[in-house]
């Protein structure tokens, strides 16, 4: 009689049985699974930085010659000194994009435009940071302004992309216009990790947004804000470098 098992099966006889040929397998598979080739330190050394040398290699010419020229031409305009960090951006719908210069993006981001809209906007100034498993979508127009950072898993949401009635939805429906809002991001605006920024949105310029915060309302200029919902914590000073070596001299 031949039996057929599954691999869960081979597994939990291989652990339990009692059996001299199954405790031989397992130790012979303990031993190729914790194989370690016995090589002195500088070697290992060596290889690493081998490894270094080979991926830095791999991605300064995939970035130049691929991924790169690839995001240049899904964008309307682009401006100069453009760095993408590992990989491609995903892009969606009808989004009309444009960058500045000495744009930094993550190749882990999702750029959205609403399908319904007539040329969702997205316009990113100069100077402007985009981290890791961000996503932006678009349903009107996003400005985001010069020299703003937006750290890893923020989420610009321009439009919901379901429609608020549960009968709607159900229907597989798309979200209603008056459920689309713009954003703007002015100049200078630090957003932390994992904010979440609604429609109908305008962050004032040098505005700083806490981790974890979820934006519904607009901030005037020089704001600290955080919470679910976001609220001002308080008014921002700065005080200028020359001002600060003053102080410190």
């Amino acid at each position: 009689m031949v039996y057929l098992f599954s691999f869960a099966q081979c597994k939990k006889w291989l652990k339990n049985s009692q059996h001299p040929f199954a405790m031989v397998l397992t130790r012979l598979i303990s031993i190729i699974r914790y194989f370690e080739l016995p090589l002195p330190k500088w070697c290992q050394s060596t290889l690493y930085s081998l490894h270094q040398i080979l991926t830095t290699l791999w991605c300064y010419f995939s970035h130049c010659f691929y991924y790169l020229p690839v995001f240049k031409g899904r964008l309307h305009r682009y401006g100069k000194r453009t760095l993408l960090d590992n990989g491609l951006p995903f892009f969606s719908g009808p989004l009309v994009m444009s960058i500045g210069n000495d744009c930094r993006i993550s190749g882990k981001t999702t750029f959205s435009g609403r399908t319904d809209s007539i040329n969702p906007t997205l316009t990113i100034g100069n100077n402007v940071d985009i981290g890791w498993q961000t996503t932006i979508t678009v349903g009107d127009k996003i400005i985001i302004g010069n020299n703003v950072r937006i750290a890893s898993q923020g989420f610009l949401c321009g439009y919901p992309g379901h429609p608020i009635d549960p009968h709607l939805r159900a229907q597989g429906l798309a979200d209603l216009p008056q459920q689309i809002g713009s954003i703007i991001l002015e100049d200078d605006v630090w957003v932390c990790t994992r904010v979440t920024i609604l429609g109908n949105v305008t962050i004032g310029s040098r505005s700083i947004i806490a981790t974890g915060s979820v934006v519904t309302q607009s901030f005037p200029p020089d704001t600290l804000i955080a919470g679910n919902p976001a609220k001002a914590i308080k008014t921002l000073t700065f005080h200028s470098s020359s001002a600060h070596n003053e102080d410190t001299s």
